[in-house]
């Protein structure tokens, strides 16, 4: 006799969702996270708070960066965990457009999943917005025009829709300056951003040399000209014996002074060693102790201590040096080089500044500010700036903003959906309705009439005007040419590749399996 029971092959607490229920589970998800982030798209979006728990319970961050929001919150949906990673690929390749892709690929699930109601198979959708998608990106790839030297103009439309736009000015000219800095090199690794808290975003600066948020050890040189510095990570406290358990045991004060001799012994050949390299300025990623500090005062060489990894990292990048743990073969070692380290004030801090050193395209960027949370902000922003700013030096085709490039491509893919047959057309339509929602949401977002404006917008490009886009200062329609809105055509063409393969990504999916919950073994101590 044959059991009609269904017969269970996963572990008793595993869980699997199939078909339907599988795929409105992960558009649920995915346009959640979208419906998230919405609403701090264009240059009139909000903010959000974050408030962390855990290791850091309290902190507060004030962001409308896509990227550090989704981040920032934990999600349980595969789905979403996917458009998370998505938003975080674009940060890490062109540094900005991280809400327009999540937004774009939000939309694009909440076309399909109509779709799937009126019963299209996925198989189909994806083949139409396949097609959809190549025709977008020619249209993009159409319009773009070779122009390096509207840098200016890219920067203020990044920065237009963060905490810096009442100040886009200062800080697109403090952008564009450290960028061309790197003489076409992008490696922004030169460029240092140091936050201090007072004073106002205005009093921001950029200093044409590398700054490092450390003092000198005590009698030591406070200036150094035409140094040779040696970069180092190795502890300079007193050597411990670093063995688990171990005791040592004497029968006199005298054997505990000759323990310390020894110790001081030690320490001093080591200073020797560092010494013979012949470096008038010793920087070390570690804590050095008093007993060396004031061997290297004696020997008249500046001594700076606690440099953290990414300090002495980008130091040794922009002088030249290499960093060393090993100090037997002086001949063997790089040093680094630079024209002056001084001290300078800023606000009622000291730093020391590294003046004409190696790399001569290293700059830092100055931050001040009224709170940490402006702060950290404003370095989001800039940073963003900065990547836009370095990917336009290397591809130097630029495109409208202002949802003229968006309108452009979805009047595209709409011609093609007329001249294409069958249910494939039916997913090219949808994919030019998502295209249509960033400068719908853009223009919701600043309080306008979406509807209207949208309208007017779509029917300026039927009839050529190709460089029309919403201008929010007003909320009308404008000529972006004229009002100086241009976008990086990289960050225009990573942003409509990334959301239409993750939206494609989520879309194929018709089964999730949960694995069972591993459960912990009780702890039996040793035998």
């Amino acid at each position: 006799m044959v059991s009609l029971n269904p017969i269970r092959i996963l572990k008793h607490e595993a869980d699997e969702e199939k078909g339907e229920t599988a795929r409105l589970s992960s558009f649920v998800g995915a346009v959640a996270i979208g419906d998230l982030v919405k609403s701090t798209l264009g240059p009139k979006g909000m903010d959000k708070i974050l408030v962390s728990h855990g290791r850091n319970a309290g902190q507060v961050e004030i962001t409308n960066d896509g990227a550090t929001i989704l981040k920032s919150i934990g999600v349980d949906n595969p789905a979403a965990k996917i458009l998370v990673d998505m938003s975080r690929v674009q940060d890490d390749e062109v540094g900005d457009g991280t809400t327009s892709v999540t937004v774009l690929a939000a939309e694009l699930l909440r076309e399909a999943e109509k779709l799937i109601e009126l019963k299209i198979h996925p198989q189909i959708i994806i083949a139409g917005w396949r097609k959809a998608t190549q025709v977008a990106r020619d249209a993009l790839t159409a319009i773009a025009m070779d122009n390096r030297q509207d840098l200016l103009n890219i920067a203020r439309t990044t920065l237009s829709s963060k905490i810096l736009s009442q100040h886009k000015e200062y800080f697109s000219k403090l952008a564009v300056d450290a960028v061309l800095r790197l003489k076409g090199s992008g490696n922004l690794s030169a460029i240092q951003i140091i936050k201090k808290t007072g004073g106002t975003l205005e009093d921001s600066f950029l200093d044409e040399g590398f700054l490092l948020d450390k003092k000198v050890g005590v009698h030591q040189p406070k200036r150094v000209e035409n140094a040779r510095i040696l970069i180092a990570n190795t502890p300079m406290d007193t050597d411990k014996i670093k063995v688990f358990g171990s005791r040592v045991r004497v029968d006199s004060m005298a054997k505990i002074a000759e323990l310390e001799v020894a110790e001081k012994e030690k320490m001093k050949d080591k200073v020797n060693k560092i010494l013979k390299h012949n470096c008038t300025v010793f920087i070390n990623r570690q804590l050095i102790y008093n007993y060396p500090e004031q061997l290297f005062a004696d020997a008249g060489v500046m001594a700076i201590e606690h440099a953290d990894f990414d300090g002495i990292e980008r130091l040794a990048l922009v002088t030249g040096g290499e960093i060393v743990s090993t100090f037997d073969n002086p001949e063997m070692v790089k040093l680094g080089h630079c024209d002056v380290i001084e001290q300078v004030m800023i606000g009622e801090d000291t730093l020391l500044r590294f003046g004409g050193v190696a790399l001569g395209e290293a700059c830092t960027i100055i931050i001040r500010g009224a709170t940490q949370q402006i702060l950290d902000e404003a370095e989001r922003s800039l940073h963003d700036a900065l990547c836009v700013l370095a990917a336009t030096v290397r591809e130097s085709r630029i495109v409208y903003g202002g949802g003229c490039s968006e309108m452009l491509m979805a009047n595209a893919v709409q011609t093609e959906a007329a001249k294409t047959p069958g249910k494939e057309a039916v997913a090219v339509e949808a994919f030019a309705r998502a295209l249509q929602t960033l400068p719908t949401t853009i223009a919701d977002n600043a309080g306008y009439d979406s509807a209207q404006l949208v309208s007017e917008l779509r029917a300026a490009h039927s009839q050529g005007r190709n460089s029309m886009g919403l201008d929010m200062e007003i909320g009308r329609i404008g000529c972006m040419k004229e009002l100086g809105i241009t976008e990086s055509f990289v960050v225009k063409r990573q942003v409509l590749l990334s959301a239409s393969e993750a939206a494609e990504m989520i879309l194929r999916v018709d089964d999730i399996i949960r694995a069972a919950p591993r459960k912990r073994e009780q702890d039996r101590g040793r035998c």
